[in-house]
Order: C-alpha cells, then sequence, then structure tokens
C-alpha cells in the first residue's frame, strides 16, 4: 500500500547546495531553492509583505505593486515576482517603501465607492491596509478621498447573478477573480474589458455575470480582496460578522465532501454564509451547492413535530398531487404543505415511536420478518447507517435493507467485489495529479462532482491526457485529449474494441498479468470477435477512435480510471465495469500512484452507507450474510441471530410489496417516489403496504403514503461521520440547532429497536456507535473520533496515530488475491427505439440540484438559478420536431408521460433526449424502466425509449406524478 501520491516536497535541506540560493533579508540571512520569490523566502523567517494581487494558490503576476521591496535595483522590485538571487540583500520595511505602499492605497480608496456593497465574509484588505496607514476608508462622494485626492466615480454595478454581487466601481483590477476562475476551477468565464478608467472585469464577452456561463461556484468572490464581489444574502440580515460562530464542517452534498466553514448567526438560528476551508481534499475550493446551497435547513416547511395519518385520509395515495389535480393546478416544485398536513394529526413522541414499533413487529411477528424492509439513506452518516441496518436485522429479523447504492453504483461494486474482492475505490481522484493519462467514462463530474472536475481540468492544463467516453457530451470533453460519443448502451462493444487494440498491438503488462491476475485467456477470446471495425459499427463511432483511446491508454506510463452513473445505470451495469476493471487490470495500471480504478460516488456517504452494511447481502464491511463465522462476529455483539438469506434490493422490496410479500417500512431520509424507475409502480406499492413509517426533514412525496412520520435532523444539526467517494472518513458537526421537537436520527432508530425488544441500542453518544461499527471492521479498525480530527482519515489506516490512511491501494496483492479478468459480450438494452418510441432517455442530475431536490430545491440561491424543469434535446431534433427553444413538450414511455420545456444542447447526440430527475412536476422516472442489472439489481435509468411530441393546453397543466398514477 502507498501513502503518497505525489513525492515529497524536498525540505530545504534535502535541495542539493548547487540549487540552493543564499541571500539576505532585512538583515536576516535565508537560503532557498533557486527559484523562489523574494515574497516566498521573506514567509520563510515570518516576515509577511503586504499584498493585494497575490494570492499563493493562484500564479503571480505583480500587478498590483503593494508587494515592492528594495533589492538595491534602480526602482523597487514586486516581491511576488520577483525571484531570489545569490547575495542579493533585500529590505521589505523602510520610508520610502512604506511611503509607497500608503500613496498607492490612497490611490486605490479614492476610487472607492463611499459604501460597501456588504461585509465581505473574507474581510476587505484594501480597508485593512487602509487602516494600517491610517487612511479613511469611506467619505461622501462629493468630498475629496484620502490625501485630498479626487474621487473616481461612474463605473456600473452588475445585480444580476442570483448569489454575487458585482460593484466595478469596488475592483482595483487585481486579478485575483480571473486567476481564481482560471487557474483554480479552470472554467474561464472572466477576464478585461474596456479601456482606461472604463476597464473593468467582464464575463465572457462582456455579459451581465447572470447571463454568462458562469456556474456561480463563488470561487472568484472569495478571491477578490475588496468590495467588488460579494455573497448576495440569502437570509435577512443577519449579525455582523464579527459576533458570528464558525464551525469547521462538511458540505452535504455530493461525495467529493468538501470541507467548509459555516459562518452562523446562533440567535437567528441561521447560516449567514458558508466558506470552504483548507483540506487534502478540496483545497478550499467549492461549487454552487456548497457554497450556496445550506439555507434549505432552515426552511419553513421543516418537519417539527411527529404526524400521525388520520383515519379519514385511507386509503393512501400522493395526496398533493391528488389535490392539485382536483383543483385544475398543475404541481409546483415541493409538496405543499398545506395540502398534505390536514391529512394528518400532531402526535407525541411517545404516541408515535410506540404506534411505530408496535406495528412493525405486529408485522414481523403475524407475517414472518421477511415482511418488513427499510430504505436507509446515503445522506445520512455512519453511525446512522449502521444503526439503522443493525436495526433491520436485529429488530426485524430479516436483511431487507438497502439504501440509493443500489441506485447509482451497486453495478461497480458488484463488479469489483468479483474481480478484485474489494468495493472501494483504488486511490483517491486526487491523484489524477500523478497520471499521464486519464479515462472518463459514463461521468458528468462538471455536475456531479464539481470539485473534483477542477482537479481533473487543472491536470488536463499540466499534460495530463483526459480520454473522455460518454453518449452525453459532459464539460470536461471542453478539456479533453479526446472525446468519443459512443452510441448509448454500447460500452461494452467500445471498451472491448479498445482492449483487442491494446492486445493486438502488445501493449499490456505481461509480467502484471501473470504475476496478478488470472482469467486473461478467456478475455482475450472474447475481446478477439471486437476488432476496432466491428466495434466502431456498433457503438457508432469512427474505428480511429478506438485505436487512438487504445494506444493512448497503452503506452501510459501512470493511467487512472473514472467512471459513474452513465457505466452502472444500466441493465448491463456490472458487464460496464467489469470491462473498464479488465481494462486496467490487463495494463497493470493499479498499485501505484497514479493510477487505479475509481468509481465516483454519487451523494456525501455512498461510501460511507455501503461500508455500514446497508446493503441486503452484505453486513459491514462488505461481509457476506452467507457466511456462518461473519455471522458469529456480529451476533456474538448484537446479541441476536441474524438471518442467513440475502435481503432483497431497492427494487425488489417495490416488487414484493406489489406482490403482498413486504407488508411493512421503514424509511429513513429516501425518498423512492422520486428516485426510483418506474414511478407509477412505486406509487401502488407504497399504497398497498400495510404500514409506512418515513422519518425525513419535510414533507416528501414518498412521506404522502406514510402511517406516521418522524421528523428528523437535517446534516447542520448533527455530529457523525460521513465517509466520501476516496474512503476518506470525516466528522461532520452541528451547525444549528433543531427546530421544534425534531431528534437526532441515530436516536430516533435506537428507539425503535428498544421498544421492538431488539438489545444493543443503548448509546450514550454518536461516537461510541461509530466504536462498535469500527470495531466489527478490518476497514475501519482502530479509527476513533479523536484521530479523524479537522481533515479526517483514509481507510484503512494501520497507524491512525500518525498517519492519515493509505491513499493508494492494491500495490502488492488484491484481497481476492489475483485479480480476476471477467469477459463480458454486449447485448443491447432491455428496451430499444421503434417507431412508436424513436428516442432514447437518459436521466442524470444538475449542477444546481440533487437527487430529488429536497434539499436543493429549498435553497433560494439554488432555485433562482434552476428553478424549472426542461429536457435536453440536440439542436437537429428541434429543428426535424418543429421546435423552438423553451416550447412545451411531452415526453412519453411505454409508462407514463411528463410535460415540461425543451432547451437546446449539443450535450445529447442526436436521438437522445435527457432529463434531470430532480423535479417532481415533471417527475423523470415516471418514464423509466425498471428491468435490473442480474448481477448488482441495479435498475436501468440511462435508457429507454421514448417520444417527445408538442404539448397540447391540456398537457401543460396535468401533473406527471397524475400520469403515473
Amino acid at each position: 500500500m502507498v501513502d503518497a501520491i505525489t513525492p515529497p516536497v524536498l525540505s530545504t535541506a534535502e535541495v542539493p547546495a548547487e540549487l540552493m540560493v543564499e541571500l539576505v533579508i532585512d538583515g536576516r540571512p535565508v537560503s532557498v531553492p533557486a527559484g523562489t520569490t523574494v515574497w516566498d523566502a521573506a514567509r520563510t523567517l515570518g516576515v509577511e509583505i503586504p499584498v493585494l494581487c497575490h494570492d499563493p494558490r493562484y500564479r503571480p503576476v505583480g500587478v498590483c505593486r503593494m508587494c515592492v521591496v528594495d533589492v538595491g535595483g534602480r526602482v523597487l522590485a514586486a516581491a511576488c515576482v520577483r525571484p531570489c538571487e545569490a547575495n542579493m540583500k533585500v529590505t521589505t520595511q523602510s520610508p520610502a517603501i512604506e511611503g509607497h505602499r500608503a500613496m498607492l492605497t490612497a490611490l486605490l480608496l479614492a476610487d472607492q465607492p463611499p459604501t460597501p456593497q456588504q461585509e465581505r465574509p473574507t474581510g476587505n484588505l484594501l480597508h485593512a491596509l487602509a487602516g494600517r496607514y491610517g487612511l479613511e476608508i469611506h467619505g461622501r462622494a462629493d468630498a475629496p478621498g484620502p490625501l485630498g485626492l479626487p474621487r473616481g466615480e461612474g463605473r456600473p454595478a452588475d445585480d444580476s447573478s442570483p448569489v454575487i454581487g458585482v460593484d466595478h466601481q469596488s475592483c482595483i483590477l487585481c486579478d485575483r477573480c480571473v486567476r481564481a476562475c482560471d487557474e483554480v476551477q479552470s472554467n474561464e468565464v472572466m477576464t478585461r474589458s474596456g479601456k482606461g478608467y472604463t476597464t473593468k472585469i467582464a464575463f465572457d464577452l462582456d455579459l451581465p455575470m447572470g447571463s454568462s456561463s458562469c456556474v456561480s461556484c463563488g470561487e472568484c468572490m472569495d478571491a477578490c480582496p475588496t468590495d467588488a464581489l460579494v455573497n448576495k444574502p440569502l437570509a435577512a440580515q443577519l449579525r455582523p460578522a464579527a459576533q458570528l460562530k464558525q464551525v469547521e464542517t462538511l458540505c452535504p452534498y455530493c461525495g467529493v465532501g468538501c470541507s467548509v466553514t459555516a459562518h452562523v448567526d446562533e440567535a437567528a438560528n441561521k447560516v449567514a454564509w458558508i466558506d470552504g476551508r483548507d483540506s487534502r481534499v478540496s483545497d478550499r475550493r467549492l461549487c454552487v451547492k456548497g457554497r450556496y446551497g445550506f439555507d434549505y435547513a432552515s426552511h419553513a416547511q421543516r418537519l417539527s413535530v411527529p404526524l400521525i395519518r388520520k383515519d379519514s385520509s385511507y386509503p393512501k395515495g400522493p395526496l398533493s398531487a391528488a389535490v392539485r389535480q382536483k383543483k385544475g393546478r398543475r404541481p409546483g416544485g415541493l409538496v405543499d404543505d398545506r395540502e398534505v398536513l390536514p391529512h394528518f394529526r400532531e402526535a407525541s413522541w411517545d404516541e408515535a415511536l410506540a404506534l411505530v414499533a408496535r406495528r412493525l413487529a405486529e408485522i414481523r411477528d403475524t407475517r414472518g420478518p421477511r415482511a418488513l424492509a427499510g430504505f436507509g439513506s446515503a445522506k445520512c452518516s455512519n453511525e446512522e447507517a449502521y444503526l439503522f441496518q443493525k436495526l433491520v436485522r436485529v429488530g426485524f429479523g430479516t436483511n431487507n435493507v438497502d439504501h440509493c447504492t443500489r441506485l447509482c453504483h451497486a453495478s461497480s461494486v458488484a463488479a469489483l467485489m468479483e474481480t478484485i474482492g474489494s468495493g472501494a475505490v483504488s486511490t483517491t481522484f486526487r491523484d489524477v495529479e500523478n497520471s499521464d493519462v486519464a479515462l472518463l467514462a459514463g461521468t458528468n463530474a462538471t455536475s456531479n462532482h464539481p470539485v473534483a472536475a477542477t482537479f481533473f481540468k487543472q491536470a488536463a492544463k499540466r499534460g495530463t491526457k483526459l480520454l473522455v467516453i460518454d453518449p452525453h457530451r459532459p464539460a470536461l470533453a471542453d478539456h479533453a485529449h479526446l472525446y468519443v460519443r459512443i452510441k448509448p448502451g454500447t460500452d461494452v462493444a467500445f471498451f472491448n474494441g479498445v482492449m483487442h487494440e491494446i492486445i493486438r498491438r502488445g501493449l499490456v503488462d505481461e509480467g502484471f498479468i501473470r504475476d496478478r491476475t488470472e482469467g486473461f485467456a478467456a478475455l482475450q477470446a472474447t475481446v478477439a470477435h471486437y476488432s476496432p471495425e466491428i466495434a466502431a459499427r456498433i457503438c457508432g463511432v469512427e474505428p480511429a477512435q478506438i485505436v487512438e483511446v487504445a494506444v493512448t491508454w497503452g503506452q501510459a506510463k501512470a493511467a487512472i480510471c473514472f467512471w459513474g452513473m452513465g457505466i452502472s445505470q444500466h441493465t448491463h451495469g456490472t458487464d460496464n465495469a467489469r470491462c473498464l476493471i479488465s481494462l486496467v487490470l490487463m495494463t497493470g495500471q493499479i498499485g501505484r500512484p497514479g493510477t487505479g480504478l475509481h468509481p465516483l460516488r454519487g451523494q456525501n456517504n455512498v461510501q460511507g452507507a455501503s461500508d455500514a452494511g446497508l446493503i441486503p447481502m452484505v453486513l459491514p464491511d462488505y461481509q457476506s450474510v452467507k457466511d456462518a463465522k461473519v455471522r458469529a462476529r456480529f451476533e456474538a455483539v448484537w446479541g441476536r441471530p441474524i438471518d442467513p438469506a440475502p435481503g432483497l434490493t431497492v427494487v425488489e422490496i417495490v416488487h414484493a410489496a406489489l406482490r403482498g410479500d413486504v407488508r411493512g417500512m421503514y424509511i429513513l431520509g429516501e425518498n423512492p417516489f422520486v428516485s426510483d424507475p418506474n414511478t407509477g409502480k412505486v406509487r401502488k406499492a407504497l399504497a398497498a403496504l400495510d404500514f409506512l413509517a418515513v422519518q425525513d426533514i419535510f414533507l416528501t412525496e414518498t412521506a404522502e403514503f406514510a402511517d406516521v412520520i418522524l421528523p428528523a435532523s437535517s446534516f447542520f444539526e448533527k455530529t457523525g461521520t460521513y465517509t466520501n467517494t476516496d474512503r476518506r472518513v470525516q466528522i461532520g458537526r452541528p451547525v444549528l440547532r433543531m427546530p421544534g421537537e425534531a431528534r437526532l436520527d441515530w436516536q430516533i432508530t435506537c428507539e425503535i429497536g428498544r421498544r421492538m425488544g431488539a438489545p444493543g441500542f443503548e448509546f450514550a453518544s454518536v461516537d461510541q456507535v461509530f466504536d462498535e461499527f469500527a470495531g466489527l471492521t478490518d476497514s475501519y479498525a482502530g479509527l476513533t473520533y479523536e484521530h479523524l480530527g479537522r481533515e479526517g482519515k483514509l481507510w484503512p489506516c494501520p497507524d491512525p496515530e500518525h498517519s492519515d490512511g493509505t491513499i493508494v491501494l492494491f500495490d502488492h496483492e488484491f484481497p481476492s488475491g489475483r485479480g480476476k479478468l471477467v469477459p463480458a459480450e454486449f447485448a443491447p438494452a432491455a428496451e430499444l427505439p421503434n417507431d412508436e418510441y424513436p428516442m432514447v432517455l437518459t436521466t442524470g442530475r444538475l449542477l444546481e440540484h440533487w437527487h430529488t431536490g429536497t434539499m436543493t430545491r429549498r435553497s433560494v440561491a439554488l432555485d433562482a438559478i434552476e428553478g424549472e424543469p426542461h429536457v435536453d434535446m440536440h439542436p437537429d431534433d428541434m429543428r426535424r420536431l418543429e421546435l423552438g427553444e423553451e416550447d412545451w413538450v411531452t415526453v412519453t414511455s411505454r409508462r407514463g408521460t411528463i410535460t415540461l420545456k425543451a432547451r437546446s444542447s449539443r450535450s445529447p447526440g442526436r436521438g437522445a433526449v435527457f432529463i434531470p430527475f430532480c423535479w417532481r412536476e415533471a417527475a423523470a422516472n415516471v418514464l423509466t424502466i425498471d428491468e435490473l442489472d442480474p448481477f448488482g439489481k441495479i435498475p436501468e435509468f440511462k435508457f429507454c425509449a421514448v417520444r417527445v411530441e408538442r404539448a397540447s393546453v391540456e398537457d401543460m397543466g396535468a401533473s406527471s406524478l397524475g400520469a403515473a398514477e
């Protein structure tokens, strides 16, 4: 195992003497590596030279001249760009230097507006310098500026962005925002326009910020040293920054697990703003969701008291959709409390918990344990996931427990477990910094894992060749060495063609195949039938593209493979993943820095929830329920026998409910009515249950079918550990107080367990839950809350006292012993287009919204940026159907119809459409098929046959959920 992804930075003592430069700064000798700037050399002595345009994260440009020092030359030199020279004598402080800085500060202040837009989260560096030099910061617009200088005015403001205010008058043209956008986020939206005094920062071709290609990540705002770029307030005016509490925690959205600092108004119990913080994961970077999507936790619709369905509100059904249909109104984006709450009555916690425990126990005792099932959540912590699956196994007596990994990477895990014996990533996403080739298959990382995507884009700029393979053209294709648009559902044929060419050209790693793998002969025999010419005809590409991918990958010294749900969410998703794993193994691209297998995890704790055993066929740490020795280990701790039969998966549970085999369910933080395929079946299954308990923070579409609703805690209200896509275990810390009578999720689950008579639910604190979980695993063994600290640890971590954990896995062996090369034959999708349904639908996520939109659609900023449903269509298809931009259309499959607006986009190929599945009022999963991959049991989200037609007036008022009823 390898504990570092990059060669360590050489200390001064390790740099050869001939590469060192000796100089004197403020009378103190210092020796630094050649090429070090004066500014950096001064910092090694603890000497801080003031700057405005410079930040160590960005390329130094020396435009502000605030950092000038005396190096003995004719003029003062900008320390941030001046390299050190042998025997140089540097003076950083003198009356002349300070006079220069004071005058420069005064000149810049003279152009500042009388009042700022608002208080900056990161402070105003220009104002700090004004304080240093005793200069007036703000004065009357009609009065002279500092030192009697005339005041400037007339530069415009730009209020077009929903999240960032732009005041060009406050801009000092330091270009930090431009470099932040270009060099950190690699979005390249910002530049300069104009001449002379009218020069200003511009967005794209001098568009308003809100109309440009800006993705609202806030990196420019974070970089700005003045009040030119500021966060717009997302709540009523809160306390000044000095009175806010800072809490270090995590982003609650995707699997990247970015580190954040929340600035909290404790009196108002609201987050004022969020900053990224330094960490090995995200390096202060955030996306629009992480920076601006926090206010959902304070939404007025938060559940705050237990609810029990009224006797008059049976039989069950989608209450808000039904009411709106009757009133002839199109359903909006959220479940309407006013329509749903009248069907429930408030209850005490004692009554609600007693009812849940009694009804679930009755079903268990009368219909058998397997008549019960539970859906956990990848949004919940490791501790909550561990307790939930323990309750189902110990309290319910069944393994019918699953969560949304079944809907995203179940096929990837199945293939990884089969081939190498581990379902985890073999290295971190930032290991791409050490790769000369990176393959990205079926992943739209700029939308789904935006911060990880910034590191991919930076790697491309440094020379890493990105090979992007996807039917749906992602934004990363703009940074690719080669982008290949294959036909939807032809991944196996394409990668078999690539492997055929690698073998034909002798680019395999024969030593690695001989020493560490098995099954190569069978793989070779299979791919022999997939020449580039044959594979190209299946995939709809040029043979030369297959050859170029094969040669580029095969000749790489260090190559890494990333993939997303475009690979996994298919009825042949396991075969897709098998092909990628074989490609990596046959070329020996694993076990070294810059190499490996990395299926990018979706939600913030998909990895951790899976590690914690929220899967029907394995216990925590992927230990099989079929293994008697494994069961005995858990039974000794849990005090109850464990069912040796694997349980049902998400979609199988829905089918079992329709058959009457599953009669009761406990759903924690999941919304299957919107997230699961074939919504019509899900609705019937939920309505058919004898009893349903839902534990959540909002009234979701699923909660409309509940018998009891339990108000839970949001991410920002609890302590718990979360494991990101890299295997990094991090602590999320409480930021806010829970509303009303809401309770912590782990405590609710424990109370239900106790009331059902299950042993082992007596925990005094959440870290005790973690200790029990970690003690039953090898991966988390030895980790404690004390070890995790500010940045967490990667598992495995053999020495948690002194090590950050293991970055690169499988350097010498695989958990399975030898890696298995498993061949796969191309097979068509379960449902193909025909004359009646001629187009292919793919579903997915948006940058601004997450999963079913339960959280993000209750965020003011995110809803303002992207607030209504749409279907992306290729412009050629729109012309063929005589559709214009924003025209209303109906999209129909064999299962239902939805109505939404059409948008022109070249991301889908011709004959394909893309619909985000976050829109309740145009629910994409009304259309999708619930056919399953036979190995990973994952449903087909990326391929079903549809037709698109111009919508009628009647269609435009219809409910998609109603269409599924």
